[in-house]
């Protein structure tokens, strides 16, 4: 049975890649089941990624991405070339379809940038009833241990082999993916959250994280309770056992810091998908660089989604107040949305991210590897803000590896503040 409702962000990301008219599209129709891409004799036919979510059984939801073909030329093809680029971003398997007697470098530059991200990589060699794929490159490929397949898309041969390739190869990271709470809350422990109903908040429906972070404590076999931040300390006095754990919307965390006995673990739902989506311990480094910004500094702040901001939008307004408060000075932000993000991230001194939610984590991680290489601090929303709130030490108690590393790198921070002062 397929189904579209599972969230891309908890979806196997699956990439198809090739030269124009290799019949990329034919396979991903002959995999589907479908017409999901557009068949044309006349090359690059297809101008932008099409995606095709589907349940992948016995895998489970997965994401097909149908990209442009790479070896596009002109205006036109450069922008094709762009959005495909952008592909490997969110790629958690990358599929490459080659005709069976053409193979070169420009098939090698692609296997190569997959492996330089760890991602595994699958050979489909299409149009076999036409030919034979070359001796030479398949035992070279054989040699690297790359999996390879032999179809013929159009009459529907080799896909069921696709298939079992697609399920062999996926990452274990996808298999056994991170819990968002349950793992720290426990079986039969409690967890509150703490849910603000504002502006922002759709009507009649909790936003993503909180949706997936019940279902993360129900699969656990936890027990949650969801309340309004007016209504947490009511809540509290009513239970006859502490909760394991109170989560909160990072905008509420002082309130619900003040509202939350010390002995009772506190974090906020971004911080939670800082370490769900991405890299939690780079993140929490990240937000000490608050520490070092002055006025007059850049900051990026990417939003995965694209919205509509409110006027107390938390990313353009209440993240930049609290920041200026932090330094004492004005400070400068650029927002970014979706899958755009600057190729050149040397004006920034600091990228704040959002907690990714609509995203799979191998794109999250993928900014974060950029951000590192340019040598740039990347945090997230949660983590930013407690720390401008001075509260995140406590904010991370959930996490002690994090923690610990928060904690060294604090104090590596004002051991060489004090080198530079010339003190002791």
């Amino acid at each position: 049975m397929m189904t579209t409702s599972t969230p891309k962000g908890f979806r196997l990301h699956i990439g198809i890649f090739g030269r124009r008219n290799v019949g990329k599209s034919s396979l991903l129709n002959a995999i589907t089941r479908q017409n999901v891409s557009i068949v044309s004799e006349f090359a690059g036919t297809t101008t932008d990624p099409v995606e095709k979510p589907m349940e992948l059984l016995p895998l489970g939801p997965v994401l097909f991405i149908d990209t442009a073909g790479i070896d596009d030329v002109g205006a036109l093809g450069e922008l094709r070339v762009n959005k495909t680029r952008q592909v490997f971003d969110r790629t958690d398997l990358g599929v490459i379809v080659a005709e069976p007697t053409v193979w070169s470098d420009f098939e090698e530059r692609i296997v190569e940038e997959l492996t330089r991200r760890q991602i595994h990589v699958i050979v489909v060699f299409n149009k076999c009833d036409e030919a034979t794929p070359d001796a030479a490159v398949v035992e070279r490929l054989s040699a690297r241990k790359i999996p390879m397949v032999r179809t013929a898309a159009v009459a529907g041969q080799g896909i069921l082999d696709v298939r079992q390739a697609l399920l062999d190869n996926a990452p274990a990271d996808f298999v056994n993916n991170p819990r968002i709470l349950a793992d720290i809350v426990g079986p039969g422990e409690m967890a509150v959250l703490v849910v603000p109903i504002d502006k922002e908040a759709p009507k009649g429906r909790l936003i993503l994280p909180q949706v997936q972070a019940i279902r993360d404590l129900l699969d656990g076999d936890a027990c949650c309770m969801v309340v309004k931040e007016r209504e947490l300390p009511h809540a509290l006095d009513r239970l006859n056992k502490p909760p394991k754990l109170v989560v909160t919307d990072s905008q509420a965390f002082l309130k619900v810091a003040a509202d939350t006995p010390n002995d009772i673990m506190l974090t906020s739902f971004s911080i939670l998908f800082a370490r769900f989506k991405g890299d939690l311990i780079a993140q929490v480094e990240g937000a000490l660089a608050v520490d070092s910004l002055v006025a007059g500094d850049r900051i990026l702040v990417a939003e995965a989604c694209s919205h509509h901001p409110i006027g107390e939008d938390i990313g353009r307004v209440k993240i930049p107040r609290w920041l200026t408060q932090y330094v004492g000075g004005t400070l400068e932000f650029v927002t970014v949305q979706g899958h755009d993000f600057p190729d050149d991230l040397s004006p920034y001194k600091l990228i704040i991210h959002c907690g990714a939610c609509m995203w799979n984590r191998r794109e999250m991680l993928s900014r974060i590897m950029r951000c590192r290489q340019a040598g740039k601090p990347i945090t997230n929303y949660g983590l930013v803000i407690a720390h401008s709130l001075g509260i995140l030490e406590r904010a991370l108690q959930p996490f002690p590896v994090a923690l610990e590393a928060f904690c060294r790198a604090r104090a590596s921070g004002a051991t060489a503040s004090r080198q530079v002062q010339g003190q002791p």
